[in-house]
């Protein structure tokens, strides 16, 4: 069945109409859409010209590196320029193919941070058997898989929502097209992708958080219950600090986007929440594991002093 839509494209309500206010928070995302471009772009650079960084942790930490790259490119762009313009549209395919490419990339990330999870833990709690388990193979695999499941995953929320009808308004309460914004707008049933966005979505985002959380669960009875050394659990410790801070940045604001209920005065708030895991948080996951990872600050401070001043080397 092909989709039968009278809309040829969508505007973007966006988060605020009032002149003012975009031409201020114009360079305010630019400056975080550069920091995400550059600081993530610095990190993969750095793991890969640094041959000590080649393990599997620095591996997840370069995926997770481009994927932010990929996510904040999604939409900020296209925000940006309808700052600029003053008026924000998007043709229907490219409403889809926005929508397909952060949700690929979102629930990407998701298990990504399971996997980094579960390397922390086969790392500190079975050291004897971590190369084993986390062979070069094996990190390509848990990749492989990651990237796979999350293009299948947004492909799904793709063709279904293309396969409804549009008939009008063509308005969107949002900066981007996400699904839940497009949904209200359709003339057809959407009781089927509301199924789907609520069970597919639900177990893509609660199975890695479950893995994760049980994780750190064992990671933390194992250092209490069988480290007796202070100093070796408090680098252990620190050595999962810059990646539970990243949980918490993105688990909480993805957990309560999409359990929110999106009507009345709280299209508004969900478009805030949407800007920190979208917007924000690519820009700080630099930050966190530059300023927290002894390892990775001093390959960039390197990284970065051979390429300024290539005579010192």
């Amino acid at each position: 069945m092909e989709n039968q839509t009278d809309v040829s494209k969508f505007f973007f309500l966006g988060i605020t109409n009032l002149r003012s206010l975009q031409c201020f928070l114009f360079p305010l995302f630019l400056l975080l859409y550069m920091a995400s471009v550059l600081g993530n772009g610095v990190i993969v650079a750095v793991l890969l010209a640094e041959p000590q960084l080649h393990t599997p942790m620095y591996f997840f930490l370069g995926n997770l590196s481009i994927l932010d790259i990929f996510y904040s490119t999604v939409t900020v762009p296209k925000m940006l320029a309808g700052f600029l313009s003053g008026h924000q549209t998007i043709s229907f395919s490219s409403c889809l193919a926005q929508l397909h490419f952060f949700h690929f990339l979102g629930s990407s990330e998701a298990m990504l941070l399971a996997v980094m999870a579960y390397n922390h833990y086969v790392a500190i709690c079975n050291p004897l058997l971590y190369t084993l388990v986390m062979s070069p193979q094996a990190c390509l695999l848990l990749v492989g898989v990651t990237w796979a499941t999350g293009f299948l995953h947004a492909l799904m929320h793709t063709v279904m929502t293309s396969r409804l009808h549009f008939c009008g308004p063509n308005h969107i309460h949002h900066f981007f097209c996400d699904i839940k914004p497009l949904l209200s707008l359709a003339c057809s049933s959407t009781h089927l992708n509301l199924s789907l966005l609520h069970t597919v979505t639900g177990i893509i985002g609660v199975s890695p958080f479950i893995i994760t959380l049980l994780s750190y669960l064992y990671i933390i009875s194992f250092l209490f219950l069988k480290v007796r050394s202070r100093e070796s659990r408090r680098k252990a410790f620190s050595t999962c600090t810059s990646h539970l801070t990243m949980i918490a940045l993105y688990y909480g604001t993805v957990i309560f986007a999409y359990k929110h209920p999106s009507s009345g005065s709280s299209k508004k708030e969900e478009m805030i929440i949407t800007l920190v895991y979208s917007v924000i948080t690519p820009a700080l996951n630099p930050l966190i594991y530059t300023l927290r990872n002894s390892e990775v600050k001093y390959a960039t401070r390197k990284f970065i002093t051979r390429k300024l001043f290539p005579e010192r080397n």
